[in-house]
């Protein structure tokens, strides 16, 4: 797995534990939804994306996406 497809499998996860918190404990965890798509929009613009730093840091072979 490279980095591009492991920053969108973690994207992807946040945004449905967001989804499903909303429903079970509260609606306030849309927020964590948010936050994710927000980051991802100014990752596409910027290429800027704190879990691509990461996951680079754990080893990750790079894609194409977060050069």
């Amino acid at each position: 797995m490279n980095i591009d497809r492991a920053v969108l499998a973690f994207a992807g996860f946040v945004v449905l534990l967001g989804l499903i918190l909303s429903q079970v404990i509260s609606p306030w965890w849309l927020l964590l939804s948010a936050f994710a798509g927000l980051n991802m929009l100014q990752a596409a613009f910027t290429k800027f994306c704190p879990a691509a730093i990461i996951f680079r840091k754990l080893g990750l072979r790079s894609g194409s996406a977060f050069e």
